[in-house]
C-alpha cells in the first residue's frame, strides 16, 4: 500500500505558473490518493486555480510569497536575491522535513544553484547530476547527467553510475540495474582519459550494487541496451535535446505523409489506433521531470513549458522516489563506494585525483 507523502510545489515556476501546476497536481492526486501538497507562491492566483479542484484543495495548504525567480535569471542572481521566493521556500520545506520532495518547473540553473545551497550535496558527491527518464523500444532507461555540469571527472562519472542505479532500483524496481558508460565507441582504447578511467574503475570495483556493461554508444540509448546510461552533462544535454527534436521531426513527417493524398488519408484512418499508440510512446510529457541526484533531499525539475499532464508526470516521479526511500539508498551506496576507494588507496589514503579526474590504482 502506498504511504502518505507530502510534495512541496513551486506554484509560480514555469511558463504558466498555477494555471498548469495546480491541474497537474490534481491529476497526480487522482493516481496517488495518499499525496498531500504545500503550494508556495502568490495566494490569490493559487486560490483561483485550487477552487476548481475541490479534492486537491482538501489535501493542500498554501504558503504565500510574492517573490518569484524569473525564468531568465542567472544562477548567481537567484542565489543573491532568491531567499523567500517560491522556489527557495519549496526546497526549504524538504530540508526541514515538512515535505518529502520538491517539484518546480522554474529556471533550471537557478533551481540547481539554490538546491545545492539549501539541500547540500551528499558526503562524497562533488557535483550533483540531473537524471532523466528516457523512452526506449523496451521500456525506459535513466540517463545522467543531462545538463547540470559541463564535463566530469572519472570519480564523478562513477558517482553518476551509482546514483543512476539507485534511482533505477527505486523507479524500475530492479535489484541490480545494468549500467553503461556513453562513449564514441565500444572499444577499450576509445574515449577521453576521464571516460577510460571511469570505465576501468567500474570494471574493477567489487560489490557494486549494479551490473556494469561497459561502453555504450548514442544509438543504444533508445534501444534500451542498459537501464542506466552515464554521460557528462554537455554531451548528455545535447543528446536529450536532439532526441526531443527528432521525435517532433518524425511527427511532422508522419502528419505530412498521411495527408499527402486521398489514399494516404484513408490509410491513416484505418491506422489511427496504431498511430495513437505511437504518439503515446513518443510523448515527452510521459517522462517529464529531471531529478537532481546527489543532494540531501529530492528535487524534481519539470519542463517549464509543459502542460498539466506533463507536470503530473514530474509529481508522480517525485512521489515514487520519496516512497522508495531513494535518499537512504543513495547515501548507503555512495558512502560504501567511497569507503572502499579509501581503503584501496595506499596506506588507507584515498586514491589521488589528477587535474583531468583520473584515479590512482584501485
Amino acid at each position: 500500500m502506498a504511504s502518505p507523502k507530502t510534495i512541496a510545489i513551486d506554484a509560480m515556476g514555469g511558463d504558466f505558473g498555477p494555471e498548469v501546476v495546480i491541474p497537474g497536481a490534481a491529476l497526480s492526486l487522482e493516481r496517488q490518493p495518499a499525496l498531500s501538497f504545500i503550494f508556495f507562491g502568490q495566494q490569490e492566483r493559487i486560490d483561483d486555480a485550487l477552487g476548481k479542484h475541490p479534492k486537491l484543495l482538501a489535501r493542500s495548504r498554501i504558503v504565500h510569497t510574492d517573490h518569484v525567480i524569473g525564468m531568465d535569471e542567472k544562477p548567481s542572481q537567484a542565489l543573491r536575491r532568491g531567499k523567500g521566493s517560491s522556489m527557495w521556500l519549496c526546497l526549504e520545506a524538504v530540508k526541514s522535513l515538512d515535505a518529502d520532495a520538491a517539484v518546480s518547473a522554474g529556471n533550471t540553473g537557478a533551481l540547481m544553484a539554490i538546491a545545492k545551497l539549501v539541500l547540500r550535496p551528499m558526503p562524497g558527491i562533488e557535483r550533483p547530476a540531473i537524471a532523466a527518464l528516457w523512452p526506449t523500444v523496451k521500456s525506459e532507461s535513466i540517463v545522467l547527467d543531462v545538463g547540470a555540469n559541463i564535463g566530469a571527472t572519472s570519480t564523478q562519472l562513477t558517482d553518476y553510475a551509482l546514483m543512476g542505479a539507485a534511482m533505477a532500483r527505486a523507479v524500475f524496481h530492479i535489484e541490480r540495474p545494468s549500467v553503461g558508460l556513453m562513449n564514441v565507441g565500444t572499444e577499450e582504447m576509445k574515449g577521453n582519459e576521464d571516460v577510460k578511467a571511469a570505465h576501468a574503475l567500474l570494471k574493477s570495483a567489487e560489490n557494486l550494487p549494479l551490473d556494469y556493461k561497459g561502453f555504450v554508444e548514442g544509438d543504444q540509448i533508445g534501444q534500451g541496451a542498459v537501464d542506466v546510461v552515464v554521460v557528462e552533462g554537455f554531451a548528455g544535454n545535447i543528446a536529450l535535446k536532439t532526441a526531443e527534436g527528432t521525435a517532433r521531426q518524425i511527427g511532422t513527417y508522419l502528419r505530412a505523409a498521411m495527408g499527402s493524398s486521398l489514399m494516404s488519408r484513408l490509410g491513416a484512418l484505418f491506422a489511427q489506433g496504431g498511430f495513437r499508440v505511437l504518439r503515446e510512446k513518443m510523448d515527452p510529457r510521459r517522462v517529464n521531470g529531471g531529478t537532481f541526484l546527489g543532494l540531501n533531499g529530492i528535487a524534481v525539475k519539470s519542463h517549464g513549458g509543459t502542460d498539466a499532464f506533463g507536470f503530473a508526470s514530474a509529481v508522480d516521479l517525485a512521489y515514487e522516489m520519496a516512497d522508495s526511500g531513494l535518499i537512504a539508498r543513495l547515501t548507503a551506496d555512495i558512502g560504501g563506494f567511497h569507503h572502499r576507494l579509501s581503503e584501496a588507496g595506499s596506506g588507507g589514503v584515498p586514491p589521488e585525483r589528477s587535474a583531468g579526474g583520473a584515479l590512482g590504482k584501485v
